[in-house]
């Protein structure tokens, strides 16, 4: 091979690499974004901690559960069929219901879910830290804990 040939083939070699390089950085920029967006749409995660029938108040039940909310995480919007007493334990939530204010709640607040009441808002206030909170729903004997609703 002459100096010619020899240069042209390592520019070829060259271009070969640089695109695996930008196409690897491509999928690597896509699957991020991916994660990303599917981590942002996650739902809060629910434990139910206990229920309890109310034995003055035939055919109704308290639920206990603590919701943890990933940074960036969001509920759909939803309805309880209940009356909801939520109380923040960490981090800061974001909360709204249908004809009501938006309210942004920290460590110690509470809000209150009216059982006829649409949850617009539910989500963690933060991108980068987690938020938890504990809810108290009095309901109907065996009704869900979370009906979802299309606005």
């Amino acid at each position: 091979m002459n100096t010619k040939s020899n240069f042209a083939y390592s520019i070829s070699i060259a271009r070969n690499i640089c695109r695996r390089r930008s196409g690897i950085l491509k999928v690597s920029l896509l699957l991020s974004c991916a994660i990303a967006s599917a981590s942002a749409a996650e739902p809060g995660r629910v434990t139910e901690l206990m229920t309890k029938a109310l034995i003055n108040v035939p055919g109704k039940e308290v639920t206990m559960i603590t919701v943890d909310y990933a940074p960036g995480a969001s509920d759909p919007v939803h309805r309880h069929y209940a009356s909801a007493f939520v109380y923040v334990l960490e981090g800061s939530i974001v909360m709204q219901m249908k004809g009501g204010k938006k309210m942004i709640l920290h460590p110690g607040q509470t809000f209150y879910e009216d059982p006829k009441g649409v949850h617009l808002i539910g989500r963690n206030a933060s991108d980068t830290k987690p938020a938890k909170f504990l809810v108290l729903l009095v309901k109907d004997k065996g009704a869900p804990i979370l009906v979802p609703v299309n606005k």
